[in-house]
């Protein structure tokens, strides 16, 4: 849904152009809102029936991989609560909806990915100080189930992980689980032919560490998000090029980006035009092609070429 709201306001010299309501999502919202729906149903029942073959074959592996799944499923409800906020209208002194908490949750889901590593390692560990025996055939046909939903949910996020923060972070723990899976089918063929149950830990030391470099990236920039600085997908000084190139923009200054959402991003800056009247035709315009460039809120002031303000006026 896209809302345009526009206000021209003159005064002391200057015009004011909002664009405060002019909504653009890159994903397809319906679709995306019956994805996550589908993955936690898929994964749920999957974390029952891993449990109850890990309970039955005395493997503490798969009982606790069951867990690990099950802390995904709280993940994915967690980016569906997110995908949910970043939709929400403002309302009272929340002028921006609760849009700002799916960048929080964001961060939130790489630290749980961080934990999980952290339980991978140590379990790995434990491992090796204490083996223990475990009916390998069990694992891997269990484990071959897990890749088939793990990978299934993997293929259903990855189109719409490149275009939100937070669908990225459930990809993330689904692509972990995926390599989990295939990590523990390959030990527990080696178990079952061979008896070298080292095998485990060090398959699962290896996929600790691919999560971790791949989970590196989605903490930095959930960070950075949350303090306001400007999203990845934005080049700050493609979009100074992207208004200058608008006809009748002398100068572009005091710009500031910044995001609303893991999906939506703001900007504020100063244009300079030749005269105020021009600003009736020029302001539209360089809102939409910034909104072409992933910007879909901005609140421009205008100034002439004549009477631009100094520092100490306009920060």
């Amino acid at each position: 849904m896209i809302h345009n709201h526009e206000h021209n306001n003159s005064h002391g010299g200057h015009s004011h152009g909002h664009g405060g309501h002019n909504h653009g999502h890159a994903v397809d919202g319906s679709n995306l809102n019956g994805i996550y729906i589908l993955c936690i149903a898929l994964n749920l029942a999957f974390v029952a029936v891993e449990a109850g073959v890990g309970s039955w074959s005395k493997s503490v592996g798969l009982v606790s991989d069951a867990g690990h799944n099950l802390s995904d499923v709280f993940s994915l409800i967690l980016a569906l609560v997110a995908f949910k906020l970043a939709l929400t209208a403002g309302r009272g002194r929340f002028t921006y909806g609760y849009r700002k908490a799916s960048i929080l949750i964001s961060l939130l889901n790489a630290v749980i990915l961080l934990v999980a590593v952290g339980v991978i390692v140590w379990e790995s560990i434990e491992k090796f100080a204490n083996p223990v025996s475990v009916d390998g055939g069990a694992i891997a046909w269990t484990a071959g189930v897990g890749i088939l939903i793990n990978g299934f949910t993997t293929i259903l996020l990855m189109k719409n992980q490149k275009h939100d923060i937070n669908t990225r972070g459930a990809f993330l723990h689904m692509a972990a689980d995926t390599l989990v899976s295939v990590g523990v089918v390959i030990s527990g063929i080696v178990i079952k032919f061979t008896g070298w149950t080292v095998i485990d830990p060090v398959i699962s030391l290896i996929i600790a560490g691919i999560i971790l470099i791949s989970t590196w990236s989605l903490l930095a920039e959930s960070l950075r998000m949350s303090i306001d600085a400007i999203p990845e997908s934005i080049d700050a000084e493609a979009i100074e090029g992207v208004m200058t190139a608008v006809d009748g923009v002398k100068g572009v200054h005091h710009i500031h980006i910044w995001p609303i959402s893991t999906t939506e991003t703001a900007l504020t800056a100063h244009i300079v035009i030749g005269n105020y009247a021009d600003g009736e035709h020029i302001v539209p315009e360089v809102k939409a092609a910034l909104k072409e460039n992933g910007i879909a809120h901005a609140t421009l002031e205008v100034e002439s070429e004549a009477r631009t303000c100094g520092e100490s006026e306009c920060r």
